[in-house]
């Protein structure tokens, strides 16, 4: 197992969880509404979790943690369509965009687990499920409601 390549997909997964802090922070001033600013404090706290734990990793491993975000592509556009719906006040577009943004997360660590099983070990690998675990309840919880805000 190589260690760089080890830590590049660590590094990879720390980029994903600085998008999700990122998009909730700015998401978060946006709105006015109290639930949805307890909801994107959540999940930034999440993912804030998620990267303290990877950049551990990295570090042990003599790497260079990565701090940047990707903000790129499918993540910017769905933090654009988020701003775009709080200015807007659409709860169901903000809910909606947010689900999308975890799909793309959920996508991010399971193709992680699913192609680069291979450069990580079995410590890693059982992180990278729990955290995956952690993000899959951020998702199915704004899933729901949104579900909740189609239905009326």
């Amino acid at each position: 197992m190589e260690i760089e390549q080890t830590i590049t997909v660590l590094n990879s997964l720390i980029t994903i969880n600085n998008d999700r802090i990122e998009g909730y922070e700015t998401a978060s001033k946006e709105t006015d509404e109290q639930d949805l600013k307890t909801l994107f404090a959540e999940f930034s706290s999440t993912s804030q979790k998620c990267k303290n734990e990877l950049v551990a990793e990295v570090t042990k491993l003599g790497g260079e943690p990565a701090e940047g975000t990707m903000m790129s592509g499918k993540f910017f556009r769905v933090w654009m369509d988020v701003k775009s719906a709080l200015t807007g006040k659409d709860r169901k577009t903000i809910l909606s965009s947010c689900e999308y943004g975890e799909d793309v997360a959920q996508e991010t660590y399971e193709k992680v687990l699913e192609n680069e099983a291979e450069k990580l070990n079995a410590e890693q690998h059982t992180m990278l499920m729990a955290q995956k675990s952690l993000l899959k309840a951020d998702h199915d919880k704004v899933k729901s409601m949104r579900d909740l805000v189609m239905a009326d």
